[in-house]
């Protein structure tokens, strides 16, 4: 048993040592981790156009980006890769909205710059390093 004082004692240098530790990693994270996972230098005007578009259009209310949003619609972190950008340019600009197995995405009449802006920030989310994420599936069984 602790007496009061080494209770203490043992907490304080506890917590002290785990702060220590974590602002290590989170000084890792900010210097070395985000830029190289994320691709700063691939961020053009057109990319943050794309991801104005994604936001201002609610896109995350059906789509789900990097794990994050709902899902109604596909992921869409990998599809440049998966499907390539012409499926994309179809997909935003089909007549009538995308309808692929019965979910309906609106018609967004976009222009064919806004078209290239969101092929861009999908390039460019396709590059990110995201651990594995999202995982390809097995098709084997």
């Amino acid at each position: 048993m602790f007496t009061k004082r080494q209770a203490k004692t043992f907490f304080l240098g506890g917590t002290a040592v785990f702060f220590l530790i974590f602002l290590v990693f989170t000084y890792d994270s900010l210097t070395n981790g985000i830029p190289r996972n994320t691709h700063p230098e691939g961020i053009t005007p057109q990319v943050e156009l794309g991801r104005q578009l994604w936001d201002k259009n609610n896109c995350m209310g059906c789509h789900t980006l990097m794990g994050e949003g709902a899902y109604y619609a596909p992921e869409l972190t990998r599809v440049y890769s998966r499907r390539g950008p012409d499926y994309i340019k179809a997909a935003l600009n089909a007549p009538n909205g995308w309808a692929p197995r019965g979910r309906h995405m609106v018609e967004y009449h976009f222009t064919p710059e806004e078209t290239e802006a969101l092929v861009s920030f999908f390039k460019w989310i396709d590059k990110a390093y995201l651990n594995g994420f999202p995982p390809k599936p097995n098709l084997k069984q």
